[in-house]
């Protein structure tokens, strides 16, 4: 099994769909099956506007069915929506190809927040976007729910997982020095510091202890600026941010977009209650244990208050239920189980 992934999220961007990505890809090899990928490595870049971090291919079409030639898979999935996953999708289009989809961002959502863009037109050219695959992936129930509400169809479920050998609860001498002396409880937030991840909920609450932020982003600058108490660490990945997770008290999650939010498994795998809004992403991951792993509100102060409370034994026992092997074998059942019902669609029109 051969699968071409098109994705425009791609290292060095550091962020979920990228991480979902590549774990799955290296489970899928243990499975034995192949993933390539089509990222803006393959293409000269420019910065996004307004967001410069993240680089946009600028893919044509002709070099993108190129591409699409040369890795020769058998089926096709297109992980985001700009330049190549439209550029992907209108070459399997173009060929009567079908192809499958996955929605990881909330597109609508974080354009409106920068931008003049009215949710329902950007929902629209969504909705016509993936409804022409095969499937469309989703990582929660209530994704799905709002999705199929919106005019999306053919909607997969496809969870995320966590590396639980990676994130675990360490002692003392195997957390990261600088957190742990830092005066308690210690409130953590791991994320992209922009403006759609609402990180201003977390950095605005009266919270004794300390307040440490994980993560880079074009609001980190201004934020850092007005938030003088709060400790911003900048990016860290591996042992460097398991080591941190290790040595907080409560994880705070103030996003109220993220359609699953690995930040959570991370955090919980690491035996680290959870505190969040009652929204798509908390509200799936943790759901009706949040009384035994963290605790969501719409308070978050009281949230990451009660959540000290929480037996951090359960948050871990709990994340291990997420694994990447669960995860991939879901989206390889997907990817042949869209094809075959495309397939089968497309013989019964032709007579």
């Amino acid at each position: 099994m051969h699968i071409l992934v098109a994705t425009d999220a791609w290292l060095p961007q550091v962020n979920g769909v990228v991480r979902s990505l590549q774990n799955t890809a290296r489970e899928a090899a243990k499975l034995g099956a192949r993933i390539d990928f089509l990222t803006p490595a393959d293409f000269r870049t420019v910065p996004m506007p307004t967001y410069p971090e993240i680089r946009l291919a600028l893919a044509t079409p002709g070099r993108v069915r190129r591409r699409m030639d040369e890795i020769g898979a058998d089926y096709v999935h297109i992980a985001t929506e700009g330049p190549i996953g439209i550029m992907a999708r209108r070459a399997c289009l173009s060929r009567g190809q079908s192809f499958t989809t996955s929605y990881h961002t909330r597109f609508p959502e974080y354009l409106s927040a920068r931008a003049p863009v009215p949710e329902v037109l950007s929902y629209a050219w969504l909705r016509r976007f993936h409804n022409a695959g095969a499937g469309i992936m989703v990582s929660t129930p209530t994704l799905e729910a709002e999705l199929r509400g919106r005019g999306f169809h053919n909607i997969l479920r496809w969870s995320r997982g966590v590396d639980a050998e990676l994130f675990r609860p360490r002692p003392e001498a195997e957390m990261d020095a600088f957190v742990a002396a830092l005066p308690r409880p210690i409130f953590l937030s791991v994320g992209r510091v922009a403006v759609e991840k609402n990180i201003s909920a977390f950095l605005d609450l009266d919270l004794p202890g300390s307040k440490v932020v994980v993560g880079d982003g074009p609001a980190r600058a201004e934020l850092q600026t007005r938030h003088p108490g709060v400790h911003f660490l900048g990016l860290r990945e591996g042992e460097a941010l398991a080591r941190i997770y290790a040595a907080a008290d409560v994880f705070v999650f103030p996003s109220l977009t993220d359609t699953f939010g690995i930040v959570l498994l991370e955090a919980l795998a690491s035996g680290l209650p959870v505190a969040a809004f009652p929204v798509t992403g908390p509200k799936d991951v943790i759901g009706e244990a949040d009384a035994a792993v963290g605790v969501l509100g719409e308070d978050l102060r009281q949230a990451a208050l009660a959540a000290l409370d929480t037996d951090r034994d359960a948050c871990r026992a709990y994340a291990l239920r997420f694994s990447w092997r669960a995860c991939t074998e879901q989206f390889l059942h997907n990817i042949e189980s869209a094809h075959a019902r495309a397939n089968a669609a497309a013989r019964a029109a032709a007579g």
